[in-house]
């Protein structure tokens, strides 16, 4: 689904962000909040800060995504939040579901959800190549392994391994 944000005409900034929520399984809100000094691109993580339950953890940042970051960043110098609204502020929740309802119309997706459908994706490819659910769970910060698995749609096909964390690389191999 995410391949189609590619080709439709989405904003950089908000493509970007729906990258960094795919790429990363993160929460609206987590993606909202994401600040400059939040990337570690040196060791390629990702602090989120205080995300759901208040508790922090660091996402491995794929490759192809740590360099679609670093563009945006060149191109568009933000200061405090990685992606600000116009007066520096933190975007609000609906700039970024209005503008994911968008992309999945002018893709010709119809099928009905918000972006946590993203991050539901995240889990799911993230299992079909092979990511443990121990580590899946750490990745999405649950407390409890049953809240992980009620994410997960379930692939008969998964295997044992590391996963495909860059799973943004795999969308420009196939839509690029």
């Amino acid at each position: 689904m995410l391949g189609g944000f590619y080709v439709c005409g989405v904003r950089q900034n908000l493509s970007r962000m729906l990258s960094l929520c795919y790429g990363c399984g993160l929460r609206l809100n987590e993606v909202l909040a994401v600040r400059v000094g939040d990337i570690d691109g040196e060791r390629r993580l990702l602090r989120i800060e205080q995300g759901k339950g208040a508790k922090d953890r660091m996402v491995p940042l794929s490759p192809t995504l740590l360099a679609q970051l670093r563009a945006y960043w060149r191109a568009y110098r933000p200061d405090a939040w990685l992606f600000a609204g116009r007066a520096g502020t933190r975007l609000a929740p609906t700039t970024l579901q209005k503008a994911f309802t968008q992309a999945k119309q002018r893709a010709g997706v119809h099928k009905v959800g918000g972006i946590h459908g993203l991050r539901h994706a995240y889990a799911t490819h993230q299992l079909a190549a092979g990511l443990p659910v121990q580590r899946l769970q750490r990745l999405l910060g649950h407390q409890s392994i049953h809240t992980t698995l009620r994410y997960v749609h379930w692939l008969p096909s998964a295997r044992e391994g590391e996963g495909m964390l860059d799973v943004i690389a795999q969308l420009e191999a196939a839509h690029g």
